[in-house]
């Protein structure tokens, strides 16, 4: 697929993106996603065959996004403390934006029993995020910027505490200081005492 077919695609994930985030899965249709992007029902399906297979692209997109660019900054030394700072601010940013959660979408599609549980993507999203956090976290020890911590424990504390409250944010109004205290907490576990100060 050339340059143009590639435009296309990335503009019909991102319109998809706001519709999924929207309405949840179950409700949106490829007719939604046409109306949505102006493209004919011909054009939409020469990229997608389905909304099962957009979402499954969009959410897949998400997990390897973050993973390049820490470990772009990793491979450049930058420190542990920055990049868990910018991680961090992303992810309270992200959980106070209930307009454009797909938390609710994604429980909906895992739920459907139609869905493969053999191709579990949302799995696989979980497995690359905590990949991602472990090495992140190992680095920051490695350079003694981190307390010496069980990364795989610290990374299921930020990842469910995230979708926990950004599936509530669906819910009811959530109180803007959660999101910053979660992440002060996390900060606690990993930054030592005096980096810790010169952060807040």
């Amino acid at each position: 697929m050339g340059a143009k077919g590639d435009r296309t695609k990335q503009a019909i994930m991102e319109k998809a993106y706001g519709l999924f985030a929207e309405k949840g899965f179950k409700e949106v249709t490829m007719k939604d996603i046409c109306e949505r992007t102006g493209l004919s029902r011909g054009g939409l399906y020469r990229h997608y065959e389905s909304t099962e297979q957009i979402f499954l692209e969009i959410v897949n997109a998400f997990s390897d996004q973050q993973k390049n660019e820490v470990f772009t900054k990793m491979e450049r030394h930058i420190s542990a403390a920055v990049i868990l700072e910018e991680l961090l601010s992303r992810y309270a940013s992200e959980m106070m934006d209930c307009e454009n959660s797909l938390s609710l979408a994604i429980c909906e599609f895992y739920s459907n029993p139609a869905i493969s549980k053999e191709d579990n993507s949302v799995k696989r999203q979980y497995e690359i995020s905590k990949s991602t956090w472990v090495q992140l976290i190992n680095y920051g020890i490695s350079r003694k910027e981190f307390n010496r911590v069980n990364p795989e424990a610290v990374f299921n504390v930020i990842v469910f505490a995230y979708q926990g409250v950004r599936m509530y944010s669906k819910l009811m109004k959530i109180d803007h200081a959660i999101p910053t205290q979660i992440m002060y907490e996390i900060k606690k576990l990993l930054l030592p005492e005096e980096t810790l100060w010169r952060l807040i």
